[in-house]
């Protein structure tokens, strides 16, 4: 299998710590790093390059929205999803237009393993 690096970003550390857990439980060879913001994110990005980025939208300092919107132009190929209890219409309508997925927090282990094997996140 190849391995493929996953970021995850939210400023809650128990929400990454139970991302994490699944993702490594899943697909154990593969490396998973964490962001506790945007900019965070953009700095971590530029030396892990990500295959996949689970994002959450509000955040302190720059939001997930914002910060996905740059990392989809940095990093074009990155599957990119919004992991997030805010799914709001217009939330739904940004995520559309900047080509990213979403996945609504509570997660469920079988909808982010799914993401991650499909490359899709929609919930």
């Amino acid at each position: 299998m190849t391995v493929k690096t996953v970021l995850l970003v939210d400023d809650s550390r128990v929400a990454r710590m139970m991302a994490r857990a699944s993702i490594v439980k899943a697909f154990p060879s593969w490396l998973v790093m964490e962001a506790a913001s945007g900019e965070e994110a953009l700095t971590l990005a530029t030396s892990c390059q990500p295959d996949f980025v689970l994002m959450d939208v509000n955040m302190p300092g720059m939001g997930g929205v914002a910060t996905a919107r740059q990392l989809r132009q940095t990093f074009p190929s990155a599957v990119i999803t919004l992991l997030t209890a805010n799914i709001q219409d217009s939330i739904r309508q940004e995520a559309e237009e900047i080509g990213i997925g979403f996945l609504t927090k509570p997660f469920r282990e079988e909808l982010l393993l799914q993401f991650l094997r499909s490359g899709s996140g929609v919930s």
